[in-house]
């Protein structure tokens, strides 16, 4: 008898050992995901904030799809792929320099204020940075800085510099090469849809560097671990957006013009804001030009360039597959797209919140609060997305009409419904581990595994689209979130990389 009581606690053991183990991370202590500690707190200080400042924008563009889609379907069809195209090339631009704004602030925020802690540890390791910033140019930036008694981060002025001139750059592209922009998309020359579909990208692109210095100060804003700041700015400017749609559309008989203005002026009102609040805290030049640090904003850059090619070329495939099934099949498709990244850029907010604490952590060593912050942030991923499928599930059903009154569009838009619906959980994980691999600094990784996902789910959108048509499109994104949500969870499940003292 004692022989199998022993037994059965070896055997309780060996279960408790087996949640310890990285492959079973995402299930550890997950009655401790509601928590309200100092985590928990510190994680809903971020997110929640984030998350709103996120979705804030997609939501504008919901509304725009709604007042857009009661002009015609034609017209929602030229503005869905005018987006697509916007958003591809601003994702080049800007997604790599926000992410990378947001783990380097987030260090080297850290070190500044811990530095006479530093001293044992003048080469910080994290993931593929061997070398952060020396106590000693840090030392000297501080004092340098003490005058005005603002905060001296390097980081933060590279990204300014940077924003500005891909967003002066990409206004040109896209105003001098709209036309076949729209072609290469699947717009055919001859089509309808082609000439309203230009006016509205040339016009949408004056707002272009307006909207890439925003995002690369929110990407500031994020290593301060202050969420709140972008928040508000959004919000006003998506409200005047909101406004200035039905007067300069309709009011003014704008038509899809009114749209890309009124969205061209809210851009440039959230800018003014964010530098305004920003020049409050940061010293924006910093007093010498080597503390810049432009080598390593474009090593790590270009890495997350190739990552964010692979992400949105997908999508933006699915989106010119779709626009080649003609306008009916677009407009049904952008209708479901809005939703799908509005809800899914929810996660996103966690995401940010796991890499502003990620990056700190991993930068004072803090290997616990590394594992515990990811474990949780994950955790609240998952149910987040059980949450949003249940919720779209029902609401978009009843909800489709606020967008069209075509029967043909609201057809297909209810034949999408159950994909948008179902593989929310996906995407909820997918944007969540981005940010953890993002804060621990693990960019190589996250670059290449998401070029093996791009190039999976290309051939499946090819095939799965032309032996399916418009379901098979959604079956191609499904297949698509799934895969980066597996490769998401590679290192950390593993323990490998920067991962690799949960070995020990």
């Amino acid at each position: 008898m004692s022989e199998k009581d022993d037994g059965s606690v070896s055997s309780e053991k060996g279960i408790i050992s087996i949640w310890n183990l990285p492959l079973f991370l995402l299930f550890k202590d997950i009655r401790m995901a509601f928590k309200m500690d100092e985590l928990g707190l510190e994680i809903t200080r971020i997110a929640i904030p984030a998350a709103m400042a996120l979705a804030a924008d997609p939501i504008a563009s919901l509304i725009d799809t709604a007042f857009i889609g009661q002009i015609g379907p034609m017209e929602l069809a030229a503005v869905g792929v005018s987006i697509a195209v916007f958003n591809q090339v601003s994702r080049i631009a800007i997604f790599p320099l926000v992410s990378v704004t947001t783990s380097f602030v987030a260090e080297e925020d850290t070190v500044a204020a811990n530095i006479p802690e530093a001293g044992e540890n003048e080469n910080l390791e994290l993931g593929e940075e061997k070398k952060l910033i020396s106590e000693t140019d840090f030392d000297k930036a501080k004092v340098e800085s003490n005058n005005n008694k603002k905060r001296h981060i390097p980081s933060a002025s590279s990204a300014l510099i940077i924003g500005a001139i891909l967003g002066i750059v990409q206004a040109i592209l896209l105003i001098c090469a709209a036309k076949p922009a729209l072609i290469v998309m699947g717009v055919k020359s001859d089509s309808l849809i082609l000439k309203p579909a230009i006016q509205y990208l040339r016009l949408r692109s004056i707002g272009a560097p307006a909207v890439l210095l925003s995002l690369a100060m929110q990407g500031v804003f994020r290593g301060f671990k202050d969420t709140k700041t972008p928040l508000y700015a959004t919000v006003a400017g998506d409200v005047a957006n909101i406004i200035l749609d039905p007067i300069f559309m309709f009011v003014l008989r704008m038509g899809i013009r009114g749209a890309a203005i009124a969205h061209v002026l809210s851009q440039y009102l959230i800018s003014v804001i964010l530098l305004r609040s920003l020049l409050q805290k940061v010293d924006i030049l910093p007093p010498r030009l080597k503390y810049m640090q432009f080598g390593r904003f474009l090593r790590n850059g270009f890495l997350l360039l190739m990552r964010v090619i692979a992400v949105t070329f997908c999508v933006t495939l699915a989106a010119s597959m779709a626009a080649r099934r003609g306008p009916t099949d677009m407009a049904a498709f952008q209708v479901c797209l809005q939703v799908w990244l509005t809800t899914s850029l929810l996660a996103d907010g966690l995401a940010v919140a796991g890499q502003a604490i990620l990056a700190s952590a991993f930068a004072r060593r803090d290997y616990d609060l590394a594992t515990t912050a990811a474990t949780r942030v994950l955790q609240l991923g998952l149910v987040l997305g059980l949450i949003l499928t249940a919720l779209i599930g029902v609401g978009l059903q009843f909800g489709a009409k606020v967008f069209t009154q075509d029967v043909n569009v609201l057809r297909l838009i209810h034949i999408g419904v159950p994909f948008v619906a179902a593989t929310q959980p996906l995407n909820s994980l997918a944007f969540v581990f981005d940010g953890i691999n993002f804060g621990a600094s693990d960019f190589a990784y996250s670059a290449y595994s998401m070029v093996f996902v791009a190039i999976i789910s290309i051939l499946c959108l090819f095939f799965l689209s032309s032996s399916h048509g418009f379901i098979g499109i959604w079956i191609a994104l499904t297949i698509y979130m799934s895969l980066r949500a597996l490769v998401g969870f590679g290192r950390l499940g593993t323990a490998t990389g920067p991962w690799s003292f949960l070995k020990s």
